[in-house]
Formats: C-alpha cells, sequence, structure tokens
C-alpha cells in the first residue's frame, strides 16, 4: 500500500500526512479511523456539535457542517483532496440533495469513494448479478441512491475526479443483528416466497473502503459484498441459532404483508445475489468474515463473554 499511497500525496514529507475527510461519521466511519490515521489526518464532519468530542476521542479532527445547508461547507471545498462519502440521502424525494450539495464543491482531481447500495438494482428475480447490471430502484430511497451515483459520476467526468462506488447490502455486526426481531417473533417468509439477501460485516465494510481508496480504478462500481449466498429467513434462524433465540414464525407473502410495515416488506420483496470478484481481484481484499455463518459464532462467543464480565 505505500508505493500506492503515493499516488494520492505528491506534497513533500515536510507537509505531513495527507488529509482525507469523511462526511457521515457513524458506526462505519468510526470503524475506519483506526484504519486510516497511520496513513492520514483525517477530518469527520458531524452536523451535530455534540459528537465533537466522541470524534475527537476516535482520532478525527471534527467539523461542524451540514449537507443539507449548502452555506456551511464552504469550508470543506479544498480542505482535503481523499473523501469518503458516507452519508445517506434525505429522508424523501427522488434526489439526493446531500450529494449534489457535496458535488457543487468538490475540486477537481478528488479522490472519492461513495457508499451506495445494492437496492439500486431493484428486484433481481434471485439471479446472481455483478456490477455491470442494469439499474433498476423500485422505491424513492433507491432513487435517490441512483441519483447519487450519477451526479458523482458527472462531477468525476467534468473534473477529472477519480471516483469509486462501493454498493453496499444489508451490513452487519454484533450492534447491528435483528436481535429485536427476533424476541418480538417477527415473521419471515416461508420458502418459497422468501428472497435472497446479502451481507457485509461491517468490519469487513472498513476494510474495502481503505482498499478503494488505495486502488480502485477510476469510476468503477464494486459490489461490497461477502460470500453468502442465504435466503433471508434463513439469515434469521442462523442470528437465532446463534444466539439462542426462538426462530421466526414464517408466514406466506400476502399473510405476511398484513403484519409488517411498508418499509419492512419492501426489504423483503426483492432478490437477487452479488457477484464479489472485483473487491478481491481489483481491491485485494481478504475478507476476514467470508459469510455470515462464519462470523455468527464468534460474535455470539465474544457477546457472552461480554455478559458474564
Amino acid at each position: 500500500m505505500k508505493n500506492i499511497k503515493q499516488n494520492h500525496d505528491a506534497r513533500p514529507a515536510r507537509f505531513g500526512k495527507p488529509r482525507l475527510l469523511i462526511l457521515g461519521c457513524g458506526d462505519v466511519g468510526l470503524r475506519l479511523l483506526p484504519l486510516l490515521k497511520p496513513h492520514f489526518r483525517v477530518f469527520a464532519v458531524t452536523s451535530q456539535p455534540a459528537r465533537c468530542a466522541e470524534l475527537r476521542a476516535a482520532g478525527a479532527v471534527p467539523l461542524v457542517a451540514d449537507l443539507d445547508q449548502p452555506a456551511t461547507l464552504a469550508r470543506l471545498a479544498r480542505l482535503a483532496k481523499i473523501v469518503v462519502h458516507l452519508a445517506p440521502p434525505q429522508s424523501a424525494g427522488e434526489k439526493d440533495r446531500r450529494t449534489r450539495n457535496l458535488a457543487a464543491i468538490l475540486p477537481e482531481r478528488t479522490t472519492l469513494v461513495y457508499i451506495s447500495t445494492t437496492g439500486v438494482y431493484g428486484d433481481c428475480g434471485g439471479a446472481l448479478i455483478d456490477e455491470t447490471r442494469l439499474l433498476s430502484p423500485h422505491n424513492a430511497r433507491a432513487k435517490r441512491r441512483v441519483d447519487a451515483e450519477q451526479v458523482l459520476r458527472h462531477w468525476a467526468r467534468r473534473r477529472t475526479g477519480n471516483l469509486a462506488i462501493l454498493r453496499v447490502p444489508g451490513i452487519y455486526a454484533p450492534e447491528r443483528l435483528p436481535l429485536e426481531r427476533l424476541q418480538k417473533a417477527t415473521p419471515a417468509l416461508v420458502a418459497t416466497d422468501d428472497v435472497y439477501t446479502n451481507h457485509i460485516h461491517a468490519d469487513d465494510l472498513a476494510r474495502i473502503v481503505v482498499a478503494a481508496i488505495f486502488r480502485a480504478s477510476p469510476l468503477r462500481i464494486y459490489h461490497a459484498s461477502d460470500d453468502s449466498q442465504l435466503k433471508m429467513a434463513d439469515y434469521f434462524d442462523l442470528v437465532a441459532k446463534a444466539f439462542v433465540l426462538p426462530p421466526p414464525p414464517r408466514l406466506p407473502r400476502a399473510e405476511l404483508a398484513q403484519r409488517v410495515s411498508p418499509m419492512l416488506l419492501s426489504f423483503m420483496s426483492e432478490s437477487r445475489r452479488l457477484q464479489n470478484l472485483r473487491i478481491k481481484s481489483e481491491l485485494g481484499v481478504r475478507l476476514r468474515y467470508p459469510d455470515v455463518q462464519t462470523a455468527l459464532p464468534v460474535m455470539a462467543a465474544a457477546s457472552l463473554v461480554v455478559s458474564q464480565e
């Protein structure tokens, strides 16, 4: 990585580490910081002044700005030549106004890694797909992500930016498991109606982001996904078994639609399986948790240790 790092930092060593800016420094951003600090001086944007102490303690220089307020972004314009965009779109509409506001202030020749979603593909009927699959977003949430990708691709072509897009499926981690859902006995689909779902451990996602900073080809899209080939209810069953909880009841789709929220139903209406060859062959990623079956016993054992302390 050291040789590749030099491509991002043409300044003499006396100026210190190159600067990197994170927008949307939540759970994944905090996992990124220990990986980035050896290479960069990291600035983290938050819209909440109360989070500055947390970000500073994690090793970042906190900056208060708001992607919903363009006037607050001017100080970011030339702060760093490497940007990691983790911030989600706003919660309504089909255009990602936040990404549009960011693209308006990004200078030329910036390296940008954008975290998108595999929801941009819509329902693929369980097909195994790669990054060349045509986009077919089925809801406003996914349409906002498509808009963000298009805005950033236009910016990259116009301003000679080095853009990598990571399309991310369901992120899991010890704090991001469906334990409450299982405890409430929220139903899942019967096997004949069930959909394929895709996963990535939050720690592996952080490592993929770092690999993309150093190794991604310009204007390249990558599936930031593990090797799991699971239907959704089977995933819930694995979590239930690992954490000694009852498996969810299974219902036909028509009956389940009367029992869950429209948003949850939308997640249970799209089926696809993701090829992840690019992150391995082009980014050199070796997944720490190659599939859910590998990760869950480790997570359950760690949870047991914590509960006994």
